[in-house]
């Protein structure tokens, strides 16, 4: 499979599936959560509050392992495994792109104070179990 071919499939699955799990490190164990993702050319964005877990985590080890793309509709589902490395931002401008009213649950807009958004930059993407073939990593 060529690169141009397997990035496609990549960005179709990220740009497609917003909810999967993400694991950091906790007491050098790992730890994993649901949570919701947005793909800006293979960059994902998560929303998270200030006094989670998850942020103590990241500052203390700042790698990550995230799942994103399987249905759960048989065994030859395709899904992006995906390593990167995450940086916390609460400017303004990066708030309000990543902001949708699904958040209002938890947040009382983009400039609430304990809005942060999780940046991660992709340090190896893995498409999975495309019809039994082996994974195919995508050249970053």
């Amino acid at each position: 499979m060529e690169q141009k071919e397997l990035r496609a499939i990549v960005e179709n699955i990220l740009d497609n599936s917003y909810v999967g799990t993400m694991a950091t490190v906790k007491n050098n164990k790992p730890h994993s959560r649901y949570m919701t993702f947005l793909n800006d050319n293979l960059t994902l964005y998560a929303a998270t509050s200030k006094k989670t877990d998850k942020t103590d985590e990241i500052e203390e080890n700042p790698y990550t392992h995230i799942l994103l793309g399987y249905d759960g509709d048989g065994f030859n589902d395709e899904f992006v495994e995906y390593m990167g490395e995450v940086s916390m931002h609460d400017s303004k401008e990066v708030k309000e792109k990543v902001w949708n009213d699904a958040m209002k649950e938890w947040f009382d807009g983009p400039e609430d104070p304990n809005l942060v958004i999780l940046k991660i930059e992709p340090l190896e993407v893995k498409v999975m179990n495309k019809k039994n073939l082996p994974p195919k990593e995508l050249k970053l």
